[in-house]
C-alpha cells in the first residue's frame, strides 16, 4: 500500500468514526494501519540483524521486532508475511542468541507456514537454518538433506546469491564430515554463481571457506 494510499484510508475511517458514528470504521482502521506496522516492523528488525552481523552488538528491539511483526501478521491472516518473521525471530535465538534449539519451533512453523502458501524463498531460509540446528546437533545427514533442499528452492526461484551461500553451507558440512573434495567442488560452484550474480559478500565467505578448510588435494 502506497504511503497516500494508507495515509488517506486511515483519515477517513477516523472520521467515519468520530464524527459519523461508524464504530465498525475503528476496526477497520487496525487493519489499515496494521497492514502498515507489520512489514515496517520486520523491515527494521532485518536492518538490526545486518548490524548485528557487522558489529556483533546485540540489540534486544530486534526480536521485539519481529515479535510485533509476526503478531500483526497473524492478525491479518497473511501467513506468507507471518511465516517471514517467524523465520526470522527462530534466527534471532540461533545467530544472536546462540541458542539454535529455541530457533527450531520457529523455523518448523516458519516453514510450515511458507509451504502452505507455496513462499519458497522463505521456506529456503527456514529449511537452511534448521540444517544448521541439525549439524549442530551432530545429525549430519539430515543436515545435509536440508540445506541441499534450501540450494534446490533458491535455484528454483532464480536467487543466485542465495544459492550461492547455501553452497558456501554445504561446503564447510562436507570438510566437516571428512569430505574436502566435495567441499571444494560446493566452493566453486558457490564462486561461479556469485560472482555471476554480484553477490560480493558470498564471494568473500568462499574465499574464507577456502582459506579455512585447507588446500585442495
Amino acid at each position: 500500500m502506497r504511503e497516500r494510499d494508507w495515509i488517506g484510508q486511515a483519515g477517513e475511517l477516523f472520521e467515519a468514526a468520530m464524527f459519523r458514528g461508524d464504530a465498525a470504521a475503528l476496526e477497520r482502521s487496525d487493519d489499515v494501519l496494521d497492514a502498515v506496522e507489520a512489514p515496517l516492523a520486520l523491515a527494521r528488525g532485518k536492518v538490526l540483524h545486518v548490524r548485528f552481523l557487522d558489529d556483533r552488538e546485540v540489540r534486544n528491539e530486534e526480536l521485539a521486532l519481529f515479535e510485533r511483526a509476526a503478531e500483526l501478521y497473524r492478525r491479518l491472516g497473511d501467513r506468507a508475511g507471518e511465516a517471514d518473521a517467524l523465520f526470522w525471530i527462530g534466527c534471532w535465538y540461533q545467530v544472536v542468541e546462540g541458542d539454535g534449539t529455541a530457533g527450531v519451533p520457529y523455523f518448523e512453523r516458519s516453514y510450515a507456514l511458507a509451504l502452505g502458501v507455496g513462499d519458497r524463498r522463505t521456506m529456503s531460509y527456514a529449511v537452511r537454518h534448521l540444517g544448521f540446528a541439525d549439524k549442530d546437533a551432530g545429525h549430519f545427514d539430515r543436515a545435509r538433506e536440508r540445506l541441499a533442499e534450501s540450494v534446490a528452492l533458491r535455484r528454483e526461484i532464480g536467487f543466485p546469491a542465495g544459492e550461492a551461500a547455501g553452497l558456501v553451507a554445504l561446503a564447510y558440512l562436507a570438510a566437516e564430515t571428512g569430505d574436502p573434495a566435495t567441499a571444494f567442488r560446493h566452493l566453486d560452484e558457490a564462486g561461479a554463481v556469485a560472482g555471476s550474480c554480484g553477490a560480493k559478500t558470498v564471494s568473500g565467505w568462499v574465499e574464507r571457506a577456502r582459506e579455512l578448510i585447507g588446500t585442495r588435494d
